[in-house]
């Protein structure tokens, strides 16, 4: 090959200028999703340790030995920080093994299959659906998991005020077809550090598995300044725990830890097999070949960090977290929900006050990102039990936060302030809304316009879920949502949870569906 179809200098270019539509990844003005240390040094060298292992393939340790050496290094020094010990010694019941894995998501997905597959062998024959037993706010990877391994996913509701949970709530779902409880450390929706260490006492005693997700806050859980009710696997009881390198970890995506309790639980994990014609086949993880730069990434910041590095990463983190929640706390008409743990912060419509001086979460949100500050609103949730869970919306807190706190707080009092009064959106009105839009929605001799719609559920074609998101205004662009998003998530909480699931489908879907040709 003689050259580039196109200049390397274009292509570049033409990246950049994708980019350039994307919310900005440093700088402390997106209060979700990324994690910015701060230090442009660090990103240069995750970067360059990740370019160094480019052509690597995760896949064969044995062949490329770099990826066995990093992996136990990272995994070493996750066991130590996250109550693991040192995680090369002791019997195989108790020794606590782990996995680098893609993300979050790969390491819940492992934690609950090798959970099923440890109750199975404990159950041969048994023909019972094993269970899934969490508090309603545990992440939604666990909905996956439950879906994707054939688990009865178990839901448990929490305070709506507070979002905790009470252990006995947990007790009393237990029973012999329960494979997994899991608790989370802290949750995503609420920040509310689950009672780890009374739940363990329980599935303990009753021989249940016991897994901490502690994804988005266990590197900073375990360098947290002020003292934390016990929570990893210091814990007796706790069988497994996972916590992402790619958060307050601070490598590029996509890197997580999974700590197993015990060599043969963590053996449940594996995928193995030797029935093809081919070379013998052993996964750890979901994936077969995979690139090795996040986890060289992982390892280098690691390296470079040490535990002093993230001790003072983390005090940065909860330094700007104690001084938003200061700032929150003084704005009439807004509630932190509950005790937020670690850095992050879930922020409420305070019911206390008065009508006129009630903010509404989600418009304050919408009033922030016109200024500049994309905070990520969340919708309201009806528990089994009949009570329901506030919309809310969340912040995450990096160490860069605390550089822009004077402005990102003016902002937030002046976004309260534009919106102070006006109330959350009538979901039942948008949901009349989006009908007039789709006049001819609906069956003939059947139901058609709001009772089509209300019933309409995740059975709908490509075309009429397309057309209903194009009615909504949510279809057309190149995957930019509107400016407003509090209409968006208005009508998340009306629409019935599968039709809002299969429209949301649809709309990544058509968001990477390259245009028609012709």
């Amino acid at each position: 090959m003689s050259g580039f179809r196109r200049e390397a200098s274009d292509i570049l270019d033409e990246l950049d200028a994708l980019r350039s539509a994307d919310a900005p990844t440093h700088g402390g003005r997106v209060l979700s999703y990324v994690y910015d240390s701060g230090l442009s040094a660090l990103d240069e060298l995750a970067a360059e340790a990740a370019r160094r292992v480019q052509p690597v393939n995760g896949l064969d340790p044995t062949t490329f030995v770099s990826v066995a050496a990093m992996e136990r290094s990272v995994v070493g020094f996750a066991c130590r920080v996250l109550g693991g010990g040192a995680g090369d010694g002791g019997g195989s019941a108790d020794v606590v093994v782990g996995s680098v894995t893609s993300g979050g998501t790969e390491s819940c997905l492992l934690a609950v299959k090798s959970a099923r597959d440890a109750w199975r062998t404990a159950r041969l024959g048994s023909p019972r659906v094993p269970r899934l037993v969490a508090p309603v706010t545990v992440h939604a990877a666990f909905h996956k998991a439950a879906h994707y391994f054939g688990l009865e996913l178990d839901l448990v509701p929490v305070d709506p005020a507070t979002g905790t949970l009470a252990p006995a709530a947990i007790e009393e779902r237990l029973g012999d077809d329960v494979a997994l409880v899991v608790l989370s450390a802290p949750s995503y929706p609420f920040a509310t550090l689950d009672p780890v260490a009374d739940v363990a006492a329980i599935t303990a005693e009753r021989g249940i598995a016991l897994h901490v997700d502690a994804c988005i806050g266990g590197f900073a859980l375990a360098f947290w300044p002020e003292p934390l009710p016990a929570w990893d696997l210091s814990v007796p009881g706790v069988t497994s725990l996972s916590a992402d390198l790619h958060k307050y970890g601070y490598a590029p995506k996509g890197a997580s830890v999974l700590l197993t309790r015990g060599r043969d639980r963590q053996r449940h994990q594996y995928f193995a097999t030797t029935g093809w014609p081919g070379y013998p086949v052993v996964n750890p993880t979901m994936t077969g070949s995979k690139p090795a730069g996040p986890l060289a990434a992982a390892w280098a910041i690691i390296e470079a960090l040490g535990e002093p590095g993230f001790t003072e990463l983390t005090a940065q983190a909860a330094r700007a977290t104690a001084a938003l929640r200061a700032t929150i706390d003084e704005i009439e008409g807004l509630r932190v929900v509950g005790s937020a743990t670690g850095p992050l912060l879930a922020v409420a419509t305070d019911e206390e006050v008065p009508e006129g001086s009630r903010v509404d979460p989600h418009h304050w949100a919408d009033a922030a990102r016109s200024a500049g500050w994309q905070l990520q609103l969340q919708p309201g949730l009806a528990q089994s039990d009949g009570t329901r869970l506030p919309h809310t919306t969340h912040l995450t807190v990096t160490p860069v936060t605390e550089r822009v706190l004077p402005e990102l707080a003016a902002a937030l009092v002046v976004a309260a302030d534009e919106v102070r009064g006006i109330p959350q959106i009538d979901g039942g009105a948008a949901l009349a809304g989006l009908v007039e839009a789709l006049p001819g929605f609906g069956s003939e001799g059947g139901p058609s316009g709001l009772d089509a719609l209300a019933g309409a559920d995740g059975g709908l074609d490509s075309d009429t879920a397309a057309a209903i998101l194009g009615a909504a205004g949510l279809l057309g662009g190149e995957g930019a949502l509107p400016d407003r998003l509090a209409p968006v998530l208005a009508l998340v909480e009306a629409l019935p949870g599968p039709l809002t699931e299969r429209l949301l489908v649809e709309l990544l879907a058509r968001v990477v569906e390259p245009p028609a040709v012709g």
